[in-house]
């Protein structure tokens, strides 16, 4: 049986995505101190280890423990979507189908916080004086990039998908 090389390519990026956020969570929950941010840029940009229950930057964070099921089968729902979404993504369509690896990575290394830990590890905190960003973490670095990219060769680039 032949695999297409396409799923290969999807599978391989998504996973080396997930691997990457996993290990570099795996290293906030070693060397950083539960809710004690590490200055980086003064004024601007801390690590700062938090546990997320919740969504994406921390929406959701007081849900109840139900809350957890619709989370993990909310990831499990998208990622069909995507791999359905890629199938139908044209040869030499790089741009899209860049957009949805990142977006599956990402979720992938979310989805497996929540199955293993029933949590999220979140860590890049930016904010202006007392004003924070909501924290988050290298997955969900990769789905808002992915979905900026899939926007944008979708509604701007009108490539179809």
């Amino acid at each position: 049986m032949l695999i297409n090389h396409r799923y290969v390519v999807l599978c391989a990026g998504s996973t080396l995505i997930a691997l990457l956020d996993q290990i570099v969570k795996l290293l906030v929950r070693r060397n950083l101190v539960l809710y004690q941010p590490v200055e980086v840029i003064p004024g601007f940009f801390n690590l700062t280890y938090l546990r997320n229950r919740g969504g994406a930057f921390g929406l959701f964070s007081d849900a109840p423990d139900f809350m957890m099921a619709v989370f993990i089968g909310g990831s499990l729902l998208a990622t069909g979507m995507i791999v359905y979404i890629y199938s139908r993504v044209q040869p030499g369509q790089y741009g899209v189908s860049a957009a949805l690896i990142m977006i599956l990575g990402g979720a992938a290394g979310n989805l497996i916080d929540r199955v293993f830990f029933g949590q999220v590890v979140d860590f890049l905190d930016f904010y202006v004086g007392t004003m924070h960003w909501p924290a988050f973490n290298v997955a969900d670095s990769f789905i808002t990039v992915g979905v900026g990219l899939f926007c944008y060769y979708a509604l701007i680039k009108k490539v179809p998908v």
